[in-house]
């Protein structure tokens, strides 16, 4: 049988399905992934320091003119748009298929396709709080400030994004939360991650429901564990889904 119509049929058997991504699902709008051989991590481009050190808490600390310089240039996509993907995971939510989105990605794709239980395990671009009063600034104030690091009006505290550095922790409700609706979970959809940032990765450890599902162009090490492993590109096969499925 055809994957794809075999994936569809599964999807209209579950009453509980959980989606887990990661950079991969946003690619088909135009944002780069991070370790894929076209990936953020493998550019050519001359960097002053290498992405997981800019993109660390203690490089943010200390040198935040770069910190910014890096994430302006790099992590914000502020024209992307929602792809098939996206657009699908909405439409299963709306139809009360789809309990849960548990994503590593921060830039709020999912909800702009009109997903609502969106679980951000590294946070979000559209979400900065000035480090002194815990004002709350939008990715579009953050953007236009004139300053290089952009600071708060009104105490000049520093803007920090609210996208979980390296060195630091995952917010815990967010992982309580993600570990519940994947162990609740009948059909795991697993979409656009190499699997292999943790503590995130090991959340679907603790799915135990009937179907896992592997959407990745590139392999993973859980490749072997998937009942249906996909490795065309996820945002054209959900898209077919969503054609067989009439959504």
């Amino acid at each position: 049988m055809d994957k794809v119509k075999m994936l569809a049929e599964w999807i209209q058997d579950a009453q509980n399905i959980v989606f887990f991504g990661g950079a991969g699902t946003s690619t088909e709008s135009g944002i780069p992934d991070f370790r894929s051989a076209a990936g953020l991590y493998q550019s050519e481009e001359k960097l002053p320091y290498s992405p997981e050190v800019m993109l660390s808490r203690s490089f943010f600390v200390k040198h935040p003119e770069v910190f910014f310089g890096f994430y302006r240039s790099k992590m914000l996509h502020p024209d992307a748009e929602p792809n098939g993907c996206h657009r699908f995971l909405a439409s299963l939510e709306h139809q009360g298929r789809l309990k849960a989105v548990v994503t590593q990605n921060i830039d709020g794709l999912h909800q702009a396709a009109g997903s609502v239980n969106v679980l951000e395990l590294h946070g979000s671009v559209h979400r900065n709080h000035c480090m002194k009063c815990g004002r709350f600034y939008s990715l579009n104030e953050v953007m236009s400030s004139s300053e290089v690091v952009p600071k708060c009006p009104v105490d000049g505290g520093m803007i920090k994004p609210d996208v979980v550095l390296y060195e630091e922790e995952l917010n815990q409700d967010t992982i309580v939360r993600s570990v519940q609706a994947i162990s609740q979970a009948d059909l795991l959809l697993i979409g656009g991650t190499s699997l292999t940032v943790h503590p995130a990765a090991g959340l679907i450890t603790y799915f135990h429901g009937k179907h896992t599902v592997l959407l990745n162009t590139d392999p993973t090490s859980y490749d072997h564990k998937a009942d249906l492993l996909i490795t065309n590109p996820i945002g054209q096969v959900m898209a077919q889904l969503a054609d067989q499925l009439g959504l």
